[in-house]
Parts: structure tokens; sequence; C-alpha cells
């Protein structure tokens, strides 16, 4: 190995000897991403150069070089001309819109994909967001989010009628199961030939996936009996039938390692070199014309993640967690201050409100909030019992006064005049079935706790449900001491902005150790600078 050194400055007439190299300044070669990076030799002094100018010196030696490496660079350069993006990074959809307007169109206008948080959102609410969204970004720079919903599939139709009909271009597909006819239908639906007799893909679809079996479906053409049943509605065209049999109900999949909110909690190095290897066997099988681009998500909140996912061959990577605690996104303040506050164990598993009969649970977080642990008692009820009327009077009380506030028919109440607007068919069935029921009175809790963190509704604090990974406690460590401490000053662009230079930063010092030279442990730190900028 050669020890890089830092040594005085030698104020020659050429005016361009830089060994006079402080580790700030070793740093800022290494930073000036657009040109090369030289390590240079004179007897026994080393130094680092962006210039070439060495060459007409006969005393020095170059020892070992590193090419130009802009942020445009990382990932997978199909994945940024197929969306129109600047860069290989993507924001996800956080749910209850706390994936917002404001954070979308922030990132928009700097090139960046981000997918608006849609789920558990009326029809109206989203409408008023593709609205604004469209209307700031023309060029289309964004995405919307499809929350699988298979406790109310007329849910996800009405969304993705909504989407059909404003033109949504693309699609972020979360939490699904297995494929439905509603995301089978906008795929379908935006497929033509155009006047080459290619297939051009006007819906397109970015499926988050954690599991093997859902992988390979989104990797797969849709079904053919479902697409032979949208004909037959009058959904779809034969001609759109017949082109989806010939290319993947997913653009790109995302592979979801552990993060907030619905998640398996996989570890990424794992998972992700599997799903790369199905996305390849299934590729041998249909020979699609444009193979499925892998990104990942999950745990991708500091410059040493993204350059470990980008170096595995991710072709993006998406962030979560940390973009909740930013000022463009749609939540508390206080629920902002507490996920700043945040380190990598305090988080914990929790029922999810949407698939709660079915015991799926998501990450939340727990520094600051009881939601995780109320929760969790509701559901260990909702097993032992089958109704309302079977639970301990003790226990009854309990949860009344200090997770409810208020009585269970109080409780019901309000879930009757919800679902007789919203889905009065499920109305009908919970009368007549009390384990309906009581799941019902129990998700009023689950639901209403994510729209409190939301809102910051007052006396609340201790209910807030705040979806979250360990990737914000590994941003915090990060950010500690520079300007994106305060989450005042966290904005979605400046978080991406970092990440990515940071990543580019470490890629070269990394190139450099393999080539090498030591840099020694001082190097292999990337703070965010607030002088950067797109």
């Amino acid at each position: 190995m050669i020890a890089a050194k830092t040594i005085p400055h030698q104020n020659e007439s050429t005016n361009q000897d830089i060994f006079a190299l402080s580790e700030a300044e070793i740093k800022n070669k290494l930073l000036n991403l657009t040109e090369p990076c030289y390590v240079v030799k004179q007897q026994e002094k080393i130094g680092l150069t962006n210039q070439d100018w060495w060459r007409d010196r006969p005393e020095l030696e170059l020892l070992m070089a590193v090419p130009p490496l802009s942020i445009e660079q990382l990932g997978d350069r199909n994945f940024i001309d197929f969306h129109g993006v600047q860069y290989a990074y993507m924001t996800g959809a956080m749910a209850g819109g706390i994936a917002s307007e404001e954070l979308a169109i922030a990132l928009g206008k700097q090139g960046i994909l981000a997918s608006f948080g849609a789920g558990g959102l009326s029809l109206t609410r989203v409408e008023t967001a593709i609205k604004r969204i469209q209307q700031a970004l023309p060029n289309g720079t964004y995405a919307f989010n499809l929350l699988h919903s298979p406790n109310e599939p007329e849910v996800e139709r009405n969304i993705v009628d909504l989407y059909v009909k404003y033109g949504v271009n693309t699609l972020e597909a979360s939490a699904f199961l297995n494929l439905t006819p509603n995301i089978v239908y906008y795929r379908a639906a935006g497929l033509k030939l155009n006047a080459a007799n290619q297939i051009e893909i006007e819906h397109k679809v970015i499926a988050k996936i954690s599991r093997r079996e859902v992988a390979t479906k989104f990797l797969q053409p849709p079904p053919s009996k479902m697409l032979q049943q949208l004909v037959a509605q009058g959904k779809i065209t034969p001609l759109q039938a017949d082109l989806a049999q010939q290319v993947p109900m997913a653009d790109d999949l995302t592979v979801e390692a552990d993060s907030g909110g619905h998640t398996d909690n996989r570890p990424l190095v794992c998972l992700f070199p599997a799903i790369v290897e199905l996305r390849d066997e299934i590729q041998s099988q249909y020979n699609y014309q444009k193979p499925v681009r892998i990104g990942v998500a999950g745990g991708i909140s500091t410059p040493q993640a993204a350059l470990a996912a980008y170096i595995m061959g991710a072709a993006y990577i998406v962030t979560g967690s940390v973009n909740q605690s930013c000022v463009e996104a749609g939540t508390s303040l206080h629920a902002k201050k507490l996920l700043a506050e945040a380190e990598m164990h305090d988080v914990m598993m929790a029922p999810a409100a949407d698939m709660f009969e079915m015991g799926v649970k998501l990450q939340v977080l727990k520094r600051g909030t009881m939601f995780a642990l109320r929760a969790q008692k509701l559901y260990e009820l909702y097993q032992n019992y089958d109704s309302i009327a079977d639970i301990p009077a003790e226990s009854k009380t309990k949860i009344e006064k200090q997770i409810f506030r208020m009585s269970l028919a109080e409780v019901w109440q309000q879930t009757v005049k919800y679902l007789a607007q919203r889905n009065p068919e499920k109305l009908a069935k919970a009368n007549s079935n009390p384990k309906l029921k009581m799941a019902l009175i129990f998700r009023w809790y689950l639901g209403l706790s994510s729209r409190w963190s939301n809102t910051g509704e007052g006396g609340r604090e201790l209910d807030y449900q705040i979806w979250c990974g360990p990737a914000m406690g590994a941003f915090n460590n990060w950010v500690k001491g520079s300007y994106l401490e305060p989450v005042s000053d966290r904005h979605v662009v400046d978080v991406a902005q970092q990440i990515l230079t940071g990543a580019a930063y470490l890629y070269r010092v990394q190139n450099l150790r393999l080539q090498g030279l030591d840099l020694g442990d001082r190097y292999s730190q990337y703070k965010p600078r607030k002088a950067l900028s797109f």
C-alpha cells in the first residue's frame, strides 16, 4: 500500500504544485467529480491533482488515477432515459400524502422522480394532487402510488380509474401480494404500437417487492385470463391484450429491504442478488426487448448505503424514511422532530391498519410514541376473542380509557358513519359478523393514528403512528453536526444531492484504495456540504 501524506505547500514558479495538500484539500480534489483525479509522487512526497500538468514535469511520477464521475453516472442510464429524469434516484411514496405535492414538485423540478403518497387518501384529495402536480410539472417527472387494498378492491379500482382518466403515466405499486385486475388494466390500457410497429408503454409501472413469488408476477406478462376478462368488459382492446403478453407487468422492480411501513425486514445483501438472478431467469425465457431494471429501497439514507447499492448493480435507489423528516413532507412538525431524534434501534413492528385481519405488520417509530404497543394490544385481543362482547370487562375498560378515549360503542358509531359512505357492503357484513365488527373498531385507532401524526393532532402525540425504518437513525448519525441536522434545514433536494455526491466521492476513494493507495480512515467519510448544488 502507498501511504498518502499531507505535506507543506511548495510555492514554486509554476504555481501549479498541488503537493501542499491538507486533509480538506485532498477531499476537495476528490470531490471535484467532473475532473479526473491523479496521484503523483515527487521523491517521497505524494499528492493529488485534478490537472495533468504533471506530464511536463519529468521529476514527477504518476502512481494512479481515477476518471471523472458525475452523479448522473451512478446507476443505470436506461432508468434515466426511460423515465426522463436526471438521476438514478427516486423517492418512494409515503401514504396519507406524507410524500406530498410539495415534495414531488420540488424533486420533479430537479429531474428527480418522486412518488406521491396516495394510499389512504380520498379520491377527491388524490384528484386535487394530480391536478396540482401536473400543473407544476408539465413534463411529467412524477409518479403516483397505488397501494394494494385486498380488503377494499373497489378503492384500488377507483384510484386506477382516476390515474387513467388524468393520464398519470408512472405508477408505483406497493404492498401487493398478488396481481389484481386493477393494476393489469392500468398496464394494458397504456400499450400501443407506434409508427415503426414497436410497442410503446404509456403506463409505466415501478413495483416495490420483497418476496420472490411477488417479484415473479411482476417480471412476467399479465395473466391471459385477466386480460381476456378486461377485453370482455370493454376496458381494453384485443390489441392491447395481445401487446400485454409481450411485455412484463413492471418496467422496474424496487427490491425493498428493511424499511419503514410495510416491510419484511429482509437484508438487502441477500435479497437483491436473489431478485437479480430471478430477473435474469425470466428474461431468458421471455426475451423482452427491454429487460426489467432492478432498484433498491430500505436502508438507503447515507452515501455509504447508496454506494453499496450501486456497486451491487442497482439500477436506481429509492429513499423513504429520511424524506419524512424533511420540510416538504406532509406530516406534522412534532413527528418530524421525533424522526430527527431517532436512533437506528428506535423502531419496531406494529399491526397494519389496511391488512389488520391478515396479521400484516409495518415498521414504525418507537421513540416518543406508544402507538406500536397499543396497536399490538388490540391485535392480541382480536386474536383471542371472537367479538367485542367476549372481551373481559377490565380489558375493555382499559382500552377505552387509554387507547380510544371513548366507549367502543361510540367508536362503532363513527365507523358506521364512515363505512356508510365509503363501503356499505363491508358495513352490511360487519353487522352480521361480530369478528369483523371488532376488527373494524380496532382499525379505527390504527387508521386515525397515522392521520393524527400527519395533522399534528394535539393531545394525541403518544398515539402518533410514524412509519420509520432504521435508515432514519443512520441518516441522523450521518448529518449530525452538519447543516442538515436541524429539521428546519432538511429539504428533499438537498438530501438527494448530498447522498449522491457522497456516494460518488466514496467511490473515488475506494477506487484509489483498490489500486493500492492507503488514504487512511479520515477520508472514508463524507459529511454534507452546503455549498453544493445540482
